[in-house]
């Protein structure tokens, strides 16, 4: 794979933006005594961030992902992200489940990535 910026930039892109998406979208649960409605406020604060690395990362992506390499690039990245969040800051425990369902997930994305069959 070339290393220009429309390969590495949605990469990084999605990265940041998975951070910030999922702190908007679980972060909150740390704080089970907030009023919701604050929370939601919050979150959306949040997630507007997430809205201004990931739209662009697509944008600059798509010169040379398909959509559909962008859609599976963005949900790999998310169980990455989501699976360091789980751990350090909700403090919960992967399991074996966890880890066979990623590894199909991972396998499904070789398949998008591979090309036609």
């Amino acid at each position: 794979m070339p290393f220009s910026l429309p390969h590495i930039a949605p990469v990084l892109m999605l990265v940041a933006s998975n951070v910030f998406m999922t702190v908007a979208w679980y972060g909150h649960l740390k704080f089970g005594s907030k009023p919701l409605w604050l929370v939601i406020i919050v979150s959306w604060g949040i997630a507007f961030f997430e809205y201004c690395l990931a739209v662009p990362a697509n944008r600059i992506g798509h010169q040379v992902y398909s959509a559909a390499e962008l859609k599976t690039m963005q949900e790999v990245i998310t169980l990455v992200v989501f699976a360091i969040f789980s751990v350090t800051f909700l403090g919960e425990k992967l399991t074996m489940n966890h880890a066979v369902g990623f590894v199909l997930i991972i396998a499904g994305a070789w398949f998008i990535f591979r090309g036609p069959l």
